[in-house]
């Protein structure tokens, strides 16, 4: 039983990348899904959210307009799609099974690095 969380990697500014937040033994259908990042020397920030059930997406004022939450019930997995990324985004994204504070999470991925050079 575990949530993986990968696809990060290094992107110029305004590239884009997808990250992926899969999971195995259980199925996310039961909780809402919560992207986290924490960036070097500064507190781990929530980012977006996806309710599985009613499939409402939320984002942080910041990220708004550039990324995309998404989730794929047959493969169990929930993306992030992230565009126009800025050197601002660099940062180890996590995901978890909880929207509001990860130490809450039932589920917790390991840190995927996403690096945006400017």
């Amino acid at each position: 039983v575990q949530l993986q969380a990968f696809g990060g990697g290094l992107v110029q500014s305004g590239g884009s990348l997808r990250l992926s937040c899969a999971a195995s033994g259980f199925t996310l259908d039961r909780y809402a899904i919560g992207w986290f990042r924490q960036a070097p020397g500064k507190e781990r920030e929530a980012v977006s959210c996806f309710a599985s059930s009613d499939g409402s997406t939320h984002y942080k004022d910041s990220v708004k307009g550039r990324f995309t939450v998404s989730k794929d019930a047959a493969k169990n997995t929930v993306y992030l799609q992230m565009n126009s990324l800025k050197p601002e985004d660099t940062a180890v994204y996590y995901c978890a099974t909880d929207c509001a504070r990860i130490a809450l999470a039932e589920y917790r991925g390991q840190g995927t690095q996403v690096t945006v050079s400017s």
